[in-house]
């Protein structure tokens, strides 16, 4: 979709009032989100993606902060994405788990799932304390073309990964796992199974949000080389 087509003429955008980063400590953050949500269909949301916006449930946003543009939209080339000597080992500590693509829905396993993983990991953040309608807003509510990845290791549920299918690629949204198999390093697997899902389906990237320099959270984007950038408006390599 071209950005003088409808409906992307009539997507507005603002700015959020100032919040607290959650990634640099001691500075402050600001969104621009899209909006109104019943317009960011799969098209608009495609072309949104490819100009560095995420999604949030409904919610289609970027960072644009006040003096800082340390978040970088980062997305893996898949064509020439070659695992490095980690990723293949992890690759090979995973082969017994089972993937299967669903579509959304609630389902209590996959909520208690998340509710464990949110505990071990994000205690006190807040997360760790939502129920069912801020879960199923969270992760359950898209317009777009949104499927759950679910990993089985037998008949266990240990991962579950959210992804959106767009125009040239896939969006890695969210993904949680079972916080005791931690060591299997589930999360660069859910990513991996990611890009080449992509390559099955002949799609060119997967978009991985936001890279910033200095945040450990983030660090782990860096190693699915090669890695793209939104920088200035154009993709290119990151060095």
């Amino acid at each position: 979709m071209h950005p003088s087509e409808p409906p992307f003429l009539r997507i507005q955008f603002y700015l959020t009032a100032p919040y607290a980063c959650s990634y640099l400590e001691g500075l402050e953050a600001r969104s621009q989100v899209a909006a109104p949500a019943h317009l960011i269909g799969p098209g608009a949301y495609s072309r949104l993606i490819q100009e560095g916006f995420r999604r949030s449930g409904h919610y289609t946003y970027r960072p644009h902060c006040n003096n800082c543009k340390r978040c970088v939209p980062v997305r893996v080339k898949v064509d020439a994405f070659q695992p490095s000597r980690s990723q293949k080992r992890c690759r090979a500590l995973n082969k017994s788990l089972k993937a299967s693509i669903r579509p959304l829905e609630f389902r209590d396993e996959d909520f208690e799932l998340y509710r464990r993983y949110q505990h071990a990991r994000h205690k006190g953040g807040g997360m760790d304390l939502d129920d069912s309608e801020q879960y199923s807003q969270f992760l359950l509510s898209s317009q777009v073309n949104t499927s759950l990845a679910e990993f089985r290791d037998g008949d266990k549920l240990v991962m579950v990964a959210v992804v959106d299918r767009i125009n040239d690629g896939l969006s890695a949204v969210y993904t949680f796992f079972d916080p005791v198999m931690e060591r299997r390093g589930l999360g660069t697997y859910a990513v991996l199974w990611q890009i080449e899902l992509a390559r099955t389906l002949g799609l060119p990237y997967v978009y991985l949000g936001y890279w910033i320099a200095e945040s450990r959270k983030m660090a782990y984007k860096s190693n699915y080389q090669p890695l793209q950038g939104l920088v200035g408006g154009k993709w290119a390599e990151l060095g």
